[in-house]
């Protein structure tokens, strides 16, 4: 699947300023991210475990 294909959304916490901001896409086998100001550089994907862990990590810290 191409990352133009994806459901990208911004986190609720995001502001609509432009500051620095991520967008995910859920996928099956894994969660995408990228830079909300500029989307024409790569995406990264995380496994979905991987990215459970980073999520309970940062809810905690």
């Amino acid at each position: 699947m191409s990352t133009t294909e994806l459901a990208w959304f911004k986190s609720s916490y995001s502001g609509s300023s432009g500051d620095d901001c991520v967008e995910v896409a859920i996928a099956e086998q894994a969660v995408h991210v990228r830079d909300s100001k500029d989307v024409s550089r790569p995406a990264f994907a995380v496994g979905r475990e991987g990215w459970r862990s980073f999520v309970r990590f940062v809810d905690h810290a």
